[in-house]
């Protein structure tokens, strides 16, 4: 039986990419969107993948949501933990609320997602988590102390989550993505765009795609030996 994966966030951009790359791998999917419609609708009928509109970030609806899924599918196996949104600016011009969606956004739905989910993997004694975090989470970036403080949690989140779920089968990694070839990162001046590509060692922007093999090698049954792990793709423009 294929396993039962759901991917916050899977609808576009890199949770797009691994959405695709688990349905062609015979995984069993569901994705999750937050707001636009027209994408998610777009995407669900290109691909054949359920998708289904919930906050990550609000507990109620991540319970609602699961169980749902749950029923309409299968038990969830496998947890990828994409999604996200930036709210940037310095922090003496931040207000709270910006401060608070994207803590929410990025961080909290970590904990919502997998808590919604750790029980009947223990059960099972079998689990995959993968949490995407950033590298600036993990080198910083001017003008995203909200992002970079959620981006941070998630990789020591992921640390403690691996201790607890190691004795049940449950592994939880993070990836860490340099700058990746999404509408985000487009949106960046062409200028700015370029000078942050010259810092790139190996002279581009990751793709999608690169960070979606990456998610196929830790979502595997035989990575049962990987938990804990932050694995950084980004270039080598930040070696952590």
């Amino acid at each position: 039986m294929a396993r039962m994966t759901l991917v916050t966030g899977g609808t576009r951009g890199i949770g797009a990419a691994i959405s695709v790359a688990l349905r062609d791998a015979d995984y069993t999917v569901a994705a999750n969107y937050g707001g636009n419609e027209d994408a998610a609708r777009a995407f669900s009928e290109k691909t054949g993948i359920p998708v289904y509109k919930f906050d990550v970030g609000k507990f109620d609806q991540c319970e609602e949501a699961v169980r749902q899924i749950e029923n309409d599918i299968g038990a969830i196996d496998i947890l990828v933990n994409n999604a996200g949104i930036t709210r940037d600016g310095t922090l003496h011009k931040m207000s709270p609320v910006r401060w608070e969606e994207v803590i929410r956004t990025n961080l909290t739905s970590c904990y919502n997602l997998c808590r919604c989910v750790i029980d009947g993997m223990r059960e099972r004694n079998f689990g995959r988590i993968v949490n995407i975090g950033s590298i600036n989470g993990q080198a910083g970036q001017y003008g995203q102390v909200n992002y970079a403080a959620a981006k941070s949690g998630i990789h020591g989140f992921t640390k403690a989550l691996a201790l607890e779920g190691a004795s049940k089968g449950i592994t939880v990694n993070a990836i860490a993505p340099g700058y990746v070839n999404t509408d985000m990162v487009r949106a960046v001046p062409e200028k700015v765009l370029q000078k942050i590509i010259a810092t790139i060692p190996a002279g581009r922007l990751g793709e999608p795609e690169d960070i979606a093999r990456s998610v196929m090698f830790l979502v595997a049954d035989e990575a049962d030996f990987i938990t804990g792990s932050t694995l950084s793709i980004n270039g080598g423009q930040h070696m952590y």
